[in-house]
């Protein structure tokens, strides 16, 4: 068994898809739109096969969730980036480019070596080795 894909819903589903697109690989296929729903998407496919799809609507009500006070739910994203020095790259372009560093890189009481970043919508992203 294996999970075939996260959803997310998103405010800005081309800023997401773009984000995800540059700093993590991301492939995109062409955007589905339910006019009728007035729901829109993309299915994001990474290297090993995961997918993740970001979706949105305009009636969709604020989360409260952020780093600092979390509520039951999925939390955040990780993604592998391969290496200590990687997770180090990575994290210093997003700072560059003006993404909100939550947590900088570190090694975790479970062994990771990560850092967290907030994505354009103020999801928790972990970057790991």
């Amino acid at each position: 068994m294996k999970i075939e894909h996260v959803a997310v819903w998103v405010k800005d589903l081309e800023r997401s898809r773009v984000f995800y697109e540059k700093y993590f690989g991301a492939v995109s296929n062409g955007k589905y739109n339910n006019p009728v729903k007035n729901f829109q998407s993309y299915f994001l496919s990474f290297d090993n096969g995961s997918r993740l799809e970001i979706m949105t609507r305009p009636d969709l009500i604020e989360n409260k969730n952020s780093y600092e006070f979390q509520q039951f739910g999925i939390i955040h994203l990780a993604f592998s980036a391969g290496s200590k020095e990687k997770v180090n790259e990575l994290t210093e372009t997003l700072r560059k480019d003006g993404y909100t560093i939550a947590s900088e890189p570190r090694t975790t009481g479970d062994g990771y070596y990560e850092s967290v970043i907030l994505d354009p919508e103020n999801n928790i992203i972990e970057i790991v080795a």
